[in-house]
């Protein structure tokens, strides 16, 4: 945690910006969540510990975590900006249940090599992928 502080902080003075205790709380509970975190859900978990944190200071701190590589935004076509940590995370894609809206991570080193074959075969640099698939969770499937 104490490199994202550093990170962020750089970030913040190297573009005029104050480091705030505000951006501090926002930025720490945002590394305590799990998965994906849209910007209501941590005002609600922010707002419980400093209750003068407003819900623009909370999406505008999460734009810049963005900038500064400390967060993802992803969308998984529900209208909603998700965020999720970057900061030393392996790459990985994402199952996405269209009912619950439950999100799985899983890695796939045979997708992976599959993506390099493909890009081989027509002389193409991958440089970034996202790779998302929907459908119904174990559960909703059930249902």
């Amino acid at each position: 945690m104490i490199n994202e502080v550093e990170r962020l902080k750089t970030y913040l003075l190297s573009n005029g910006l104050r480091y705030t205790k505000q951006r501090e709380v926002i930025l720490l509970e945002f590394l305590k969540a799990r998965g994906h975190i849209t910007a209501a859900e941590l005002y609600k978990k922010v707002s419980k510990s400093f209750s003068k944190i407003g819900f623009a200071t909370v999406y505008r701190t999460l734009s810049v975590l963005k900038k500064c590589g400390i967060a993802e935004e992803k969308s998984f076509g529900e209208g909603i900006s998700r965020f999720e940590k970057t900061a030393k995370k392996n790459h990985h894609d994402h199952l996405v249940c269209e009912s619950c809206g439950n999100i799985i991570e899983f890695c796939s080193p045979e997708i992976e090599h599959l993506q390099e074959e493909i890009a081989q075969k027509y002389n193409f640099q991958i440089l970034r992928h996202n790779l998302d698939i929907y459908g119904l969770c174990e559960k909703c499937k059930k249902k």
